[in-house]
């Protein structure tokens, strides 16, 4: 059953790193999952390096981390994902 929270929560961390980062990020849905899930990782490494992985209550720092997490790596994944897939499709 952790799988599947990982999912959905890779998968809200991903929509809101897309939300958050200006203009368009012309990714498909799974990978915007696959990234939201990479930046949680992220973020849950950071928060255990600086301390703050297991807090009483809900752990803000860490919520904070992974979304942090997830924007960059939204933001290094899209242009990756488009020069693989050949260039940008916007057009001018």
């Amino acid at each position: 059953m952790s799988w599947l929270w990982a999912i959905i929560v890779g998968l809200v961390l991903g929509v809101l790193a897309r939300a958050i980062l200006p203009g368009k990020q012309d990714i498909p849905l799974w990978l915007t999952a696959i990234f939201g899930i990479l930046g949680a990782l992220l973020g849950n490494a950071v928060a255990g390096w600086v301390g703050v992985g297991n807090t009483a209550g809900i752990d803000w720092i860490r919520h904070l981390l992974q979304l942090a997490g997830a924007v960059l790596i939204v933001a290094l994944g899209t242009p990756l994902y488009a020069k693989l897939r050949g260039g940008s499709r916007r057009t001018a």
